[in-house]
């Protein structure tokens, strides 16, 4: 994790944090955000709060300026929280490719784990071909595509049920 993004997160909370924030304080760190970020995310959200910030800093004790400008700073906050909080899990992990057989069927709409007659193989490809020919609006590499899955389909060995 970036030590710069830990940085900026506790600035900010520091700042949050404060019955009445110092909105000088605040720009000049959001400011910081804003240039050096590498994340897009982070320097949209921080170069969004800028301009009312400034204001808030300028205009001290303006009620409605001041309740603005919190809330783009909880905003920023809100992105460098999502930024800084550990992902578990398999989220950052890149889906297993599909086999064969799976994209076939995913492309057929038949489901994967079961046994598939030769009847319904051909039931399901005559529904999506309605959609996919040609001549009904679909492009012919996609009709191509799915007799080809239709046709990989119906070469598999049939699978026994156990």
């Amino acid at each position: 994790m970036d030590s710069k993004l830990m940085e900026w997160t506790r600035a900010i909370e520091r700042v949050w944090s404060a019955g009445e924030p110092d909105y000088d304080e605040a720009t000049r760190l959001v400011s910081d955000i804003a240039r050096a970020a590498k994340e897009a995310m982070l320097r949209h959200a921080a170069s969004q709060a800028l301009p009312i910030l400034r204001n808030a800093s300028l205009a001290a004790g303006d009620p409605g300026v001041a309740k603005a400008a919190r809330r783009r700073l909880g905003i920023v906050l809100d992105v460098l929280h999502d930024l800084t909080t550990p992902k578990f899990g398999a989220r950052e992990t890149s889906p297993k490719p599909l086999t064969v057989e799976e994209r076939a069927r995913s492309m057929l709409g038949l489901p994967l784990g079961r046994h598939l007659a030769g009847a319904e193989i051909h039931r399901a490809f005559r529904h999506a071909a309605k959609t996919m020919h040609p001549d009904a609006g679909g492009s012919a590499a996609a009709f191509l595509e799915l007799a080809a899955a239709r046709d990989a389909l119906m070469m598999l060995p049939a699978k026994r049920e156990e």
